[in-house]
């Protein structure tokens, strides 16, 4: 079995990695009923003896005491979301090797983020990555879970990125960003996504953009239907999608029900390596199928059903529709129209009683509409996982490469020249030691290459691309 280490950095990171630690640990309770560690268990979590000694090694706390630690750092420049953590019910899932915290943040600035904290803990990240790479028999591949729109998540997120590569180059690198909305109370997030973006676009093996707008959009379409009846019942006064109790302490917040929703993505993602299936999707199958050029690695997530853990009391959906759905907007993370650009490859992770011959009819049904890439009319990957998520009899996750996402960076770019063409708060960035100027200039042409290497793909569409092409964007 394979083991992964998630690593969270920032506010946005950390309070997503606490919904998905207690989500996991809910989901393999519902499955493993005697509590014994096991392969499933080993791929996100490790065993450890937590037997209290005296000075002399002398047991104290009478026998042997094993207790589930994930594999996991924690990262934050502001110590109050982890420490929420450490106060919660996740408290005994993390120790305090596991964290690396300062008091005063980042500002909500890419440059304090990325130049100061990154070359301050530097020695103390790398000394952690290790540690938890040490306590994994075959490491599979690292999760990074950060936003793009504050300083700690997109600076320190992007530089612990950049330390992965140079210390792990062999182990792949996924990363869940999540994209500030229009409205974003930080004025400067356009520009701290967009010198993120350069990062991500140049060390990360495999990205899942996650847009803040789309998760609001999500929640409120499940309230909507519930308050009208459509989903059968109310949502459950329990229910993940309102309650924000699983991983930290306190009353719940606007965006617990949204961090639930990335949450459950990840836990599709990650079911395969975690479960065994008919059809297992190993985590590097999804790079190795589903990004033919390296830059190009931005994919669209969407998500069937779109609630967790029996939110609602609601009768199964039809296994068709759930297919239906996930390739319809209403339930992608981003807000894209993928049928109106071109697909370059799909994975289906499909979890729950479904059979291979659904999962291809389904795929047959659904081919004529999607626009595939001339090149890969076969370019789909599947996954079958034997177990559901709790409270569910079957899900899918649909991972789509679409030339679609350059919506979302063509906006990002434009909120950025606004910014950039009155030179508005560049002082703060350019008092930084080691930023300059010319960070700004060579984010934002990494952007727009990147977004005419898209346009490029969609200006084939319907024609057979050459090699000269194909070259020219894998360059």
């Amino acid at each position: 079995m394979t083991q992964s280490i998630v690593v969270q950095v920032g506010q946005c990171g950390n309070q997503v990695g606490s919904r998905f630690w207690d989500l996991a640990l809910r989901e393999h309770a519902s499955v493993n009923k005697k509590g014994i560690y096991d392969e499933a268990l080993s791929s996100f979590f490790r065993n450890v003896d937590t037997r209290r000694s005296d000075g002399d090694n002398n047991d104290i706390s009478g026998g042997k005491i094993r207790s589930l630690r994930a594999r996991a750092v924690l990262i934050d420049m502001e110590e109050g979301v982890v420490n929420e953590i450490l106060q919660g019910p996740l408290r005994d899932v993390f120790d305090s090797k596991q964290l690396i915290t300062d008091v005063s943040g980042s500002g909500n600035n890419w440059a304090v983020g990325h130049k100061v904290y990154g070359s301050t803990y530097r020695e103390e990240i790398v000394e952690n990555l290790r540690k938890a790479a040490e306590h994994c028999d075959c490491l599979q591949c690292f999760f990074v879970i950060h936003s793009m729109g504050g300083g700690t998540g997109s600076g320190l997120g992007t530089f612990v990125l950049n330390v992965l590569e140079d210390e792990f180059p062999e182990v792949y690198r996924i990363v869940t960003s999540v994209y500030p909305s229009a409205e974003d109370d930080v004025i400067t997030s356009p520009y701290n996504s967009v010198l993120a973006m350069r990062e991500l676009t140049e060390h990360a093996d495999c990205v899942l953009p996650i847009e803040n707008q789309s998760l609001v959009d999500i929640v409120n379409k499940i309230k909507h239907m519930s308050h009208c009846g459509k989903l059968g019942a109310e949502i459950k006064q329990s229910s993940t999608i309102i309650s924000g109790q699983g991983g930290v302490k306190g009353q719940e917040k606007p965006f617990d029900a949204m961090n639930n929703i990335v949450a459950n993505m990840l836990l599709s993602l990650t079911s395969s390596a975690r479960f065994e299936g008919s059809l297992n999707m190993d985590l590097n199958e999804i790079t190795m199928n589903l990004v033919p050029f390296p830059r190009l690695h931005y994919l669209v997530s969407s998500l069937s059903p779109l609630y967790t853990l029996a939110d609602v009391n609601v009768p199964s959906r039809r296994l068709d529709q759930m297919f239906s759905d996930a390739f319809s907007k209403d339930h992608q993370l981003i807000h894209a129209d993928p049928k109106h650009n071109l697909y370059l490859a799909c994975a289906l992770i499909v979890r729950g009683d479904v059979q291979v011959s659904d999962l291809r009819r389904n795929i047959e049904r659904l081919k004529p509409s999607l626009p595939f890439v001339s090149w890969n009319q076969e370019g789909w990957k599947t996954g079958l996982c034997s177990v559901p998520p709790v409270g569910h009899s079957h899900s899918l996750l649909a991972l789509t490469n679409n030339t679609c996402v350059k919506s979302t960076f063509i906006e990002l770019k434009d909120r950025f020249m606004k910014l950039y063409k009155k030179k508005a708060h560049l002082h703060h960035y350019l008092h930084v030691d080691g930023m300059e100027q010319s960070c700004f200039t060579e984010a934002v042409s990494s952007l727009s290459s990147l977004i005419e290497e898209y346009n490029q793909l969609d200006a084939t569409k319907g024609l057979l691309m050459t090699d000269a092409q194909r070259l020219n964007i894998a360059v």
